[in-house]
């Protein structure tokens, strides 16, 4: 159970837009946006960033969630894995695919360009971070710099959300706790805190 109660949406007339914007995107109001909401500016802000690094740039969508879902799995936020992996299956990522993110350094089933971003999230997703010259080298073989940017913008929304998120115990909605429990659960994943 959440640490601190959400805020009621009915409160919040002045953050209707974005929770409108987040709620079309995801299909539901996460309780991370609500639990923000005690600070409305804040709600504000991190709207405005997460829809730049989501919703914007060069590299695709799907790809962007494996990303966060990798860097989130390393973090160990049950939270963000299951918003993750869920989202990724909503941008045409297979389910077969997410389940393979836990072992995607032996799979067929990603790209080498793929392997490098997963790669880099999962070293950023360490504490201390262990991201090395040779990851980075990697992830620069296969990306322009304006990409590497876009891979690194992903991890580094989530490094806030994972934090957030474990933090707060924030409570799991039933779309993603539904999903995860269906397909993530054989790789150890269980709801924990966020029940």
């Amino acid at each position: 159970m959440t640490h601190i109660i959400p805020k009621p949406r009915e409160e919040l007339p002045e953050l209707e837009p974005i929770l409108q914007m987040v709620e079309a995107s995801m299909g539901f109001l996460p309780t991370s946006m609500m639990t923000m909401a005690h600070w409305p500016e804040l709600t504000q802000a991190f709207g405005g960033l997460g829809a730049t690094i989501l919703h914007s740039g060069e590299l695709d969508a799907g790809l962007k969630q494996m990303i966060a879902f990798a860097v989130s799995n390393a973090a160990g936020c049950r939270y963000c894995q299951a918003h993750t992996a869920n989202s990724a299956q909503k941008n045409n990522v297979s389910e077969e695919k997410i389940k393979a993110v836990f072992e995607f350094e032996k799979s067929d089933l990603f790209s080498d360009q793929e392997k490098a971003a997963l790669s880099v999230a999962v070293h950023a997703g360490m504490v201390p971070n262990a991201v090395e010259a040779e990851h980075m080298s990697e992830l620069l073989a296969h990306f322009s710099e304006k990409q590497a940017v876009e891979v690194v913008a992903v991890i580094s929304l989530f490094g806030f959300l994972n934090r957030w998120n474990d933090t707060m115990a924030t409570t799991l909605e039933n779309s993603p706790k539904s999903f995860a429990k269906d397909q993530l659960a054989a790789h150890g994943w269980v709801a924990g805190k966020h029940e």
